[in-house]
């Protein structure tokens, strides 16, 4: 049996080819992301917020959603199941008393300061088909494509 193929015009073809990639990509990342830290118990939101927690410090809910390009519905119940699992507080911010500060725990910075190596080295692995100038193109080019 023949494979059905639609064409679309040459554009049009090669920009869903290019989404598809893209989305491929994503996926298999997301995939290594999810099995290396739900060893850990974590969801890649929880990572995501302890890994902003663990490079920038503390820092308020609207900075963590900003940095985690996360929404605010899901951040509510990511931070309370982090917070649930001792891997941060939140304390009230000395200079806006109406906000929160988030912050890592001792334990929650220990974890994240042992699953960050390996993550890196999970990256190195996904993107060892592409070279140092590949990279640095690759990535001029995903900024041009988010207007940045």
């Amino acid at each position: 049996m023949k494979k059905k193929t639609s064409r679309y015009g040459e554009l049009n073809d090669l920009n869903l080819k290019l989404v598809v990639a893209i989305h491929r990509s994503l996926q298999k990342d997301e995939k290594n992301l999810t099995n290396r830290i739900s060893t850990h118990g974590l969801t890649i939101a929880q990572f995501g917020v302890m890994e902003a927690l663990y490079h920038k410090g503390p820092m308020k809910i609207c900075e963590i959603i900003e940095k985690t390009l996360s929404t605010s519905g899901n951040m509510t119940v990511v931070i309370r199941n982090l917070v649930k699992a001792k891997y941060i507080v939140k304390e009230r911010d000395s200079e806006d008393g109406r906000a929160f500060l988030i912050r890592l725990t001792e334990e929650g910075h220990n974890i994240i300061a042992k699953i960050f190596p390996e993550h890196l080295i999970d990256l190195e692995e996904a993107l060892s088909n592409l070279d140092m100038n590949e990279k640095a193109d690759l990535l001029a080019l995903l900024k041009k494509l988010n207007g940045v």
